[in-house]
């Protein structure tokens, strides 16, 4: 006859080490013959009964689980970020290897028109803004990342952008950039763009139209 105290460390081990719940069957298997299995199980519930992990029954198989109580604390909220969409993604590269821009030149570029969603996209995460007027017939919006575009990327700065055949490694691009895409110069201000004016925004969301 095994000893009941023995038998109970035994079954302790079994189900701590146990990936799925055990079967008085599998139990039995592993311990020694004449085994009071029921007996370790009983004692083994009461112990755990007010601890943090319980000796439960599931389907007729037993486990060691977080108390109910206290499933609360194996939790974790946390935000999902938000996939960028493939037209978001290019136009999130153009803006930043060719910023200042306008939407026609992000056009020019993708060769389909821009979509106000995209971009309005890329200025609700934060990761593009509006940085003035363009100083040509129209005076068209000009587009620019942000710091915290720089944060969600890695880099320290403008100058630290990676070349064209690193940008989908960073999830920038999922195209084939023309050959004449350069980096931006950060601390070069651009002669032919002015600053935005207050009511700017608000005309931005009513006449820019467009598909995808």
């Amino acid at each position: 006859m095994s000893d009941p105290a023995d038998t109970v460390r035994q079954v302790e081990a079994l189900l701590f080490a146990a990936v799925e719940p055990l079967s008085l069957a599998d139990l039995a298997g592993r311990l020694p013959h004449g085994a009071d299995i029921d007996e370790a199980i009983r004692t083994l519930q009461l112990d755990y009964a007010e601890r943090g992990v319980n000796l439960v029954c599931v389907a007729d198989r037993w486990r060691l689980q977080t108390a109910a109580d206290l499933a609360f604390l194996m939790t974790q909220e946390r935000e999902e970020p938000r996939r960028l969409s493939r037209a978001a993604q290019e136009t999130l590269a153009i803006i930043a290897y060719h910023q200042p821009v306008t939407r026609a030149d992000i056009e020019a570029v993708r060769g389909v028109q821009a979509s106000r969603g995209t971009l309005d996209a890329l200025l609700e995460l934060g990761l593009v803004r509006m940085r003035g007027r363009r100083r040509a017939p129209g005076r068209p919006i000009t587009f620019g990342t942000t710091d915290a575009f720089l944060s969600h990327y890695g880099l320290a700065s403008l100058a630290d952008l990676p070349g064209a055949a690193d940008m989908r490694a960073l999830g920038l691009l999922s195209l084939d950039l023309p050959a004449n895409f350069q980096v931006p110069d950060p601390n070069l201000a651009d002669g032919d763009e002015d600053p935005l004016d207050p009511d700017d925004a608000p005309e931005f969301h009513q006449d820019f139209v467009g598909e995808e």
